[in-house]
């Protein structure tokens, strides 16, 4: 259902709208609660999705690397500091959280 969506998914809710979902937002809480994620499977199926290619068969790939800010978490393991812009007036801080990683294969045209 991740992969067809139309857009972006910004929760839960928004992915049982799916029609390749065909169940109810709260069979999908249900299921993030007691389910569990095969990983092997996870990983063949994700290799195995073809990746979108510039015209002249060229791999396009944009990266980004986000904070996620976590201050006020003391007690969570493996928190560093994260370099954020612009917060406040020309400030640049170093906030505790986790940073993270983004790679996406851009498509030619403006839907990338």
């Amino acid at each position: 259902a991740v992969l067809c969506t139309d857009g972006p998914v910004r929760s839960l809710v928004g992915l049982s709208l799916a029609p390749e979902h065909r169940r109810g937002h709260g069979a999908l809480y249900d299921a993030m609660n007691c389910g569990r994620i095969d990983v092997a499977r996870l990983q063949t199926t994700l290799a195995g999705v073809p990746l979108p290619r510039a015209t002249d068969g060229r791999l396009v790939l944009a990266v980004d690397v986000s904070p996620w800010l976590r201050p006020d978490a003391h007690t969570s393991p493996d928190r560093s500091f994260c370099h954020t812009y612009g917060r406040g007036k020309d400030q640049h801080l170093m906030i505790p959280g986790w940073p993270y990683s983004i790679v996406a294969a851009l498509e030619t045209g403006r839907t990338s």
